[in-house]
């Protein structure tokens, strides 16, 4: 079912297959038409959901449409500072999807008779078009034809697609775009630096753990009061608005994702500060869980929970997965009490319809599973120790935590912050894999080989 549908979207007229990135829903049930508004969540979740499939099954088409998301919003979404712009919208000269659009006529001025009459034929645009007598790019029906869908999978082929496809982006960039919505927003931000965090790991793009490092340092610089509040908003020069708990939530995922692919500590600390000020601002004593405005803002007459997963996810979901993610990495039990208060103050509500609570559900498998570890101790440039960490991330690990310990300083800091690594040292200097599952370890190695085997255990 994940298959099917990820494979439907990415083919059909939601992707933007002339400059990627997704639009945030589609109107039909082929996923041909959308609604052509761009939003940063839905790119970044959709990015972290390809990330995945890529780790689970291998297959590269999830990890080129992954990549392609982050191309599109580090070309078009990225503030010159580093935070994410929010959106862009659906029209453009008062008509919804015009800039994204073509007729056979244009796309042969551009590419010429025969690669125009090959891109079309490919890509599904016709005379009569699919959309108001205009063309939305799609590869429906090469999915649909055995024959398109094997020269698809051919690289020259694949070459010349991508020659003509660079062609045309430039075309459209002379076009009139469709206005952006420049505001960053906290929670939204937090999402994208999980995902290209996820990247990083991933698919070993160190741009990615870039953009994302510089998304931090806007927000931190831009978007946080001197008294540690976070605000939810900047737009121009002006930062407003006390953080909701979806802001602390999403940016502390981002956070723990963002110390795993850099193995920089002051990012885990980061983690850890903003994490106890949210639960000192939006906790319920009475009965768990965390509310959405916090104990400083305009006190109204009910205070709001919401555990329900819409087009954004929960925030006290992702909060309870923080907390279990933190409680492992530092041991700290009284976390480890509050991700249990967290999840059994919402069982209930989960219970009675589980496909809408997509977030708890994921941080309630963390909570139920066997602990595990990995531990790589050793210079992170080193070329095994990339080769470790790239035959740890290249499958798909959800419950396991992963770490890498630098030499020196940094690795001092992160042994003093998480326990379970103080004892994992590089063995004769060279770099060293720990592989640990239900606290018992397997005897460590040094070989690349050797730690695929235990991986496979």
């Amino acid at each position: 079912m994940v298959e099917k549908t990820l494979d439907a979207m990415y083919r059909g007229g939601m992707y933007d297959h002339i400059g990627f990135g997704f639009s945030r829903y589609s109107v039909d049930e082929k996923w041909l038409v959308p609604h052509f508004e761009k939003m940063l969540y839905d790119n970044a979740l959709l990015a972290w959901t390809y990330l995945e499939a890529y780790q689970s099954t291998g297959k590269e088409t999830y990890a080129e449409a992954a990549g392609q998301i982050f191309t599109y919003v580090l070309r078009d979404m990225t503030h010159p500072e580093g935070g994410f712009y929010s959106a862009e919208d659906a029209d453009s000269e008062g008509e919804e999807g015009k800039f994204y659009v073509w007729t056979p006529a244009e796309v042969h001025e551009v590419l010429g008779e025969e690669e125009g009459g090959y891109f079309c034929t490919v890509y599904g645009i016709t005379e009569e078009g699919n959309f108001e007598g205009h063309s939305i790019p799609n590869l429906i029906a090469a999915a649909a034809s055995s024959v398109s869908r094997m020269a698809l999978d051919e690289g020259e082929v694949r070459n010349r697609l991508e020659a003509s496809r660079r062609k045309l982006f430039e075309h459209r960039e002379k076009r009139i775009h469709p206005h952006k919505d420049d505001k960053i927003l906290t929670s939204w931000n937090g999402l994208m630096i999980m995902a290209l965090a996820k990247g990083c790991k991933t698919l070993g793009r160190s741009e990615y753990l870039a953009a994302a490092a510089k998304a931090v340092s806007f927000i931190i610089g831009r978007m946080r009061r001197e008294d540690g509040r976070l605000l939810a908003r900047y737009r121009d020069g002006e930062a407003a608005f006390h953080g909701y708990v979806d802001d602390y939530a999403f940016l502390v995922w981002g956070l723990i994702e963002l110390f795993e692919a850099s193995f920089d500590p002051a990012y885990l600390e980061l983690a850890i500060e903003l994490n106890a000020r949210m639960i000192e601002l939006f906790w319920d004593e009475e009965k768990g869980g965390l509310f959405f405005y916090g104990s400083d803002g305009e006190q109204l007459f009910t205070r709001n929970k919401e555990i329900h997963d819409g087009a954004q996810p929960s925030g006290n979901a992702a909060a309870a997965l923080n907390l279990l993610r933190l409680a492992k990495l530092t041991y700290d039990s009284s976390l480890s009490r509050l991700a249990e208060r967290q999840l059994k103050a919402f069982a209930g509500t989960v219970e009675r319809y589980p496909l809408g609570h997509a977030i708890y559900l994921i941080a309630l498998d963390y909570a139920l599973s066997p602990p595990g570890e990995i531990v790589i101790a050793g210079d992170p440039e080193a070329d095994t120790t990339r080769e470790m960490v790239a035959a740890v991330w290249a499958e798909f690990r959800p419950n396991t935590l992963v770490l890498v310990v630098p030499e020196g300083e940094r690795g001092a800091k992160v042994r003093e912050r998480v326990p379970l690594v103080q004892d994992k040292l590089a063995i004769g200097g060279r770099p060293t894999a720990y592989v640990c599952e239900n606290f018992a370890c397997m005897s460590p190695t040094t070989d690349v080989e050797e730690l695929r085997e235990l991986l496979q255990h």
